[in-house]
């Protein structure tokens, strides 16, 4: 009897892939939520937008998501600012701890939002909002890159049949520096929908509308991650391809939010 009841599911499973129809259940439930959370992210980008004397402009904006981890957090900064790609602007968003003292680069600009909301997202969409650029990259405050990182991606996106968006390869790295293993899976979007692979510290894209994380609010019970479905949703319209190279050092934190792949 149970397998007769299971089976309408996994049918659907099969079908659509289990991400998909765990991200629609979450839009379901959570999306009231996301709702306050949006007129929140759009009250803070206009303060600090009126705030600015300019809004940051470059080839490539770098958006860094903080909270309270300072020393960490300047060690991602160094490795966005010593990127071989030198227009770029990097963007830090705190999300409502107060930032630490930062390395002084014409090229940073940081901000923190009045409260704590707990959502990536939101956090993330402040940072993009704020920035007038072509092209977008993230970068988590407990994630390092290696200095060719925006390089190698411009050099596919930039080139005239290029793609809108690319991610790389992420070295991940176990707290006590031990590497772990390399995560280089090419893109596929049907296998997407049933394998989590897609994380956005690699990924750098075209700047359009369709550029914007999720605002759910996704404790780590709540799958898929944002990351997934930025990528995900990002790659419905838009072109996206995959860079062979790791360019990342991806910090498996047990004390984060991360993404359980499989390689």
């Amino acid at each position: 009897m149970r397998r007769i009841t299971r089976a309408p599911w996994e049918l659907l499973k099969r079908t659509f892939g289990w991400l998909v129809l765990f991200e629609l259940r979450n839009k379901i439930l959570l999306g009231p939520s996301a709702l306050r959370l949006r007129r929140l992210e759009t009250a803070e980008t206009r303060r600090h937008a009126a705030a600015a004397a300019s809004m940051p402009a470059a080839l490539v904006a770098t958006v860094i998501a903080t909270h309270r981890r300072p020393d960490e957090l300047r060690a991602a900064v160094r490795s966005a600012l010593a990127q071989t790609v030198r227009d770029q602007v990097v963007v830090v968003v705190d999300d409502g701890a107060g930032l630490p003292d930062l390395p002084a680069d014409p090229r940073l600009f940081a901000v923190s939002l009045t409260r704590n909301t707990g959502v990536a997202g939101v956090v993330r969409n402040v940072g993009i909002r704020l920035t007038r650029s072509r092209y977008v990259a993230f970068l988590d405050d407990d994630n390092l890159w290696e200095p060719d990182h925006l390089e190698r991606a411009l050099a596919v996106l930039e080139t005239p049949d290029g793609p809108d968006g690319v991610y790389t390869a992420l070295r991940r790295v176990l707290p006590d520096g031990t590497e772990r293993d390399i995560l280089s899976v090419p893109f596929d979007r049907r296998r997407a929908a049933r394998e989590s692979f897609l994380d956005t510290n690699a990924f750098v894209a075209r700047r359009d509308g369709t550029l914007r994380f999720s605002r759910l609010r996704r404790t780590p019970e709540v799958l898929p991650r944002e990351d997934w479905e930025l990528v995900h949703r990002y790659s419905r319209s838009h072109s996206v391809r995959h860079v062979p190279h790791a360019t990342v050092r991806y910090l498996v934190n047990p004390g984060s939010f991360y993404t359980t792949w499989s390689s």
